[in-house]
């Protein structure tokens, strides 16, 4: 550490300025206004007070050397910067740009001053290695004969299969979209993630020897038994999939979806791609259910197709904007994030809770029951079959005998032609998995594995959301890297590949399924 009062000369926090909301909302491209190295980049990096216990490194399941790379971004040495980062990381142009940075939390300049800006040092420590060419392909030295077929192309599966190929093993990762990246391509929106960034790592990855087969459904178009005859071992990466429903009156309406029919077909439009399921939010009064990452990011999007109107329900209070006592420092706080889709515009509702939906407003309804104020709900037809116009709704407060308790008096009804559900996921989906070649569940229904990421089927390995549930790119990435140098050693007998984490781990304080 260069200057040692670094912290001291520098106490605010500055982040990369965003696009005037009237502008961006008209496009898809990135919000930001600013990228790459700004001048106020090295008195940023030089807040890092290189602590003698770095527990910024104990928040990052990478294991990434925080204070070492911080530095040379003080220091503008870019090569060594990326060398140090991508030592930890193979993908940090994912982490730095939708992770929300459990290391962050941890970081000890945090406790009474804004931490350290890790995650936008890790994005532009990547994008000036993409733009000064330190970016290779780094294929093996020699190649073993074992092969290995990767079932999922998220952060999990890529990097999985990055480790592998490099270790000289021959692998074909299956994905059965039309392209490459699981959810990082068809569930985070453009504006957010461009694309590009995915297709630069896969060109990386085949000049280095990974072979890639899109549009392959593995249990349909190959049966799981046979994939695992063909190859030597198998790493299953099909993430979390099957989303949490919610069993209330009207659910079989139309226009009722999940927001993962709602968001891969934006992303596809965007680049040219015909619709699969074809829902737009376009002139539709929206309501998204769930205000986690996922909704923002369902706000964001229906608001660029030209929502009528756009809100998002809650069930859980707005978070506190200071670290709560339940959470101290250094496990991850669950504070107030305010996201740039939610100054975008559209509303958020706290504290409240889905009753039913409904499939008929009387004339002149809408203005009588937007309102808490306004509980009548007479002339709201719950019928299961037609279109969803409405969705009533009741405010909770936390109860004595269960978490929540319905507040006598608040029920309303809010218009919708449009409802996205985004609650989270319950597990992978196994079921062609479970009939061609059966592994153990765990209770939650994700695919259990030992501490070495290997299931019940000898050769088969699972990791990423598919064995831990649904959780963090930088989880995912992690468990990625780990379950490759499991397998390696399965092959080989011994391994080089580095292993940050065991499958058992846990973050500390950390919602396993916030997203």
């Amino acid at each position: 550490m260069a200057d040692p009062r670094g912290f001291l000369k520098t106490r605010t926090r500055r982040e990369l300025a965003e696009r005037p909301v009237n502008e961006r909302v008209n496009d898809w491209f990135d919000v930001h206004a600013e990228k790459g190295v700004q001048p106020w980049t090295g008195e940023q990096a030089a807040r890092c007070m290189d602590c003698g216990t770095p527990f910024c490194m104990t928040g990052c399941p990478l294991g990434n050397i925080i204070p070492e790379f911080n530095d040379l971004v003080r220091q503008g040495q870019w090569e060594d910067a990326y060398n140090r980062l991508s030592m930890t990381n193979n993908f940090p142009e994912f982490t730095g740009r939708i992770c929300p940075a459990p290391c962050e939390k941890a970081c000890v300049l945090g406790i009474h001053q804004p931490p350290t800006m890790i995650k936008l040092d890790e994005q532009t420590i990547i994008d000036q290695a993409w733009d000064l060419g330190y970016v290779t392909p780094q294929p093996p030295q020699r190649l073993s004969d074992q092969t290995v077929a990767v079932v999922g192309s998220g952060p999990s599966g890529l990097a999985a299969a990055q480790q592998l190929t490099r270790a000289g093993h021959t692998v074909v990762v299956y994905e059965r979209a039309d392209a490459v990246g699981g959810l990082v391509r068809y569930g985070i929106p453009n504006f957010k993630l461009d694309k590009h960034l995915i297709d630069h790592r896969v060109a990386q990855m085949e000049a280095e020897g990974t072979k890639f087969r899109t549009g392959v459904e593995i249990g349909r178009d190959i049966s799981w038994d046979e994939l695992r005859t063909r190859f030597d071992a198998v790493v299953v990466a099909t993430g979390s999939t099957v989303p949490r429903d919610m069993r209330i009156p009207g659910r079989s309406l139309d226009g009722i979806h999940f927001a993962m029919d709602f968001l891969p077909d934006a992303t596809r439009r965007v680049y040219g791609v015909d619709p699969v399921n074809d829902i737009t939010a376009e002139g539709k009064d929206v309501i998204i259910i769930g205000g986690g990452d996922t909704g923002s990011d369902c706000l964001g999007t229906s608001l660029r197709q030209g929502a009528k109107s756009v809100t998002v329900l809650q069930i859980m209070s707005r978070e506190p904007d200071e670290r709560p006592d339940s959470q101290p420092w250094p496990t991850y706080a669950r504070t107030y994030q305010k996201t740039s889709s939610m100054e975008e515009g559209g509303t958020y509702m706290y504290d409240t809770d889905s009753v039913e939906f409904l499939s008929s407003v009387p004339d002149g309804a809408s203005d009588r029951v937007a309102t808490p104020q306004n509980t009548a709900a007479d002339g709201f037809v719950a019928d299961e079959s037609g279109h969803v116009t409405g969705l009533k709704v009741v405010d909770v407060a936390p109860g004595e005998s269960g978490p929540f308790t319905r507040q006598e008096g608040t029920e309303r009804v809010l218009p919708a032609d449009l409802v996205l559900i985004s609650v989270g996921f319950l597990h992978t989906d196994s079921e062609t998995l479970m009939q061609q070649l059966p592994v153990e569940l765990d209770k939650r229904g994700n695919i259990s594995r030992d501490a070495s990421f290997e299931t019940s089927q000898k050769g088969v390995f699972v990791c990423g959301d598919a064995g831990r549930g649904q959780s963090l790119v930088v989880w995912a990435i992690s468990e990625g890297r780990s379950c490759a140098a499991a397998v390696d050693k399965f092959l080989m007998g011994a391994t080089e590949l580095p292993s940050p984490i065991t499958s058992t781990q846990r973050p500390m304080a950390l919602p396993m399924t916030r997203k």
